[in-house]
C-alpha cells in the first residue's frame, strides 16, 4: 500500500537527507538538488505514483528536492496542458525539466499539443522542451514532422543558440542522421560546418555529442 505523507512530512524527510557534497555536486551542473537521487527515488516508491495533490503541494514550494519528488509521485494524466505549461516555465534548472518532461509530459495526452506550443515558443528554455519532444518522434513517428525544414532551421539557428537550446537541437540533428538514410549526408554536412560541440571533452567509452562522430558510431552498430 503506498504510504499516506503530508507535504510537512515529505520536507522533513528531505530535508534528513539533505547532503552538503551532493548539492556542491550538482551546483556546478547548473541543478538545486541536495538529496541523493537513489534515496530520493526511495522515498518515491513508498508513495507511489499516484499522489497529484500531494506532488502539486511539494512543486509549489519551489525546493528543488521537493520538486524532483513530486514528479515522481503524481499522475501525469490529472495535469492539464496549462498546468505542464505553468511548470516548465517554473523549472529552471536542467534536471527538473529533464524529469518533468521525461517522467511527466510524454506520458500526458497533451504531450503533442505542448510540444508544438513549446517549439514555436520565444523563451530558448521553453522552446528546449519542444525540441526534446520533437526528437522522439524522429525514429518512428516522422511522417508528422517536416524533417528537410527542420534541418534548415537548425542550419540556421543552431550555431548561435543558447545551451540548452543548442543541445536539444544537435539532439534532433544526430537523430534525424541516425534513423533517416536519406538524410544522413546532409545531417553530416550540417554537423561537419557548424561544428557544434566538436571539442566537447567526451570520457573513454562515451560517444562524442559531435554529430558527425555520434551519427557514424551510432551507425555503425545498428550494422
Amino acid at each position: 500500500m503506498p504510504e499516506t505523507m503530508t507535504r510537512d512530512d515529505a520536507l522533513a524527510e528531505l530535508a534528513a537527507l539533505h547532503d552538503p557534497k551532493v548539492r556542491a555536486v550538482n551546483e556546478r551542473h547548473g541543478d538545486d538538488h541536495s538529496v541523493n537521487l537513489t534515496k530520493l527515488r526511495g522515498v518515491a516508491k513508498r508513495l507511489g505514483t499516484t499522489q497529484t495533490p500531494l506532488a502539486r503541494e511539494l512543486w509549489a514550494t519551489g525546493d528543488g528536492d521537493a520538486r524532483l519528488l513530486a514528479l515522481l509521485i503524481l499522475k501525469s494524466k490529472d495535469l492539464t496542458a496549462d498546468e505542464l505549461d505553468t511548470m516548465l516555465r517554473e523549472a529552471r534548472t536542467p534536471k527538473q525539466q529533464d524529469w518533468l518532461v521525461g517522467y511527466v509530459v510524454r506520458k500526458s495526452p497533451h504531450v503533442e499539443a505542448l510540444r508544438v506550443r513549446w517549439k514555436g515558443d520565444s523563451d530558448p528554455w521553453v522552446e528546449s522542451a519542444g525540441w526534446a519532444l520533437t526528437s522522439d518522434l524522429v525514429p518512428k513517428k516522422a511522417d508528422d514532422l517536416d524533417l528537410p525544414g527542420l534541418l534548415d532551421e537548425i542550419t540556421v539557428r543552431m550555431k548561435d543558440a543558447p545551451e540548452r537550446l543548442q543541445w536539444a537541437m544537435n539532439w534532433c540533428l544526430g537523430t534525424i542522421g541516425i534513423h533517416h538514410p536519406v538524410l544522413r549526408e546532409r545531417v553530416l554536412a550540417i554537423g561537419e560546418r557548424l561544428e557544434v560541440l566538436k571539442d566537447y571533452p567526451t570520457p573513454p567509452g562515451c560517444v562524442s555529442p559531435y554529430v558527425p562522430l555520434w551519427v557514424s558510431e551510432m551507425v555503425s552498430r545498428q550494422g
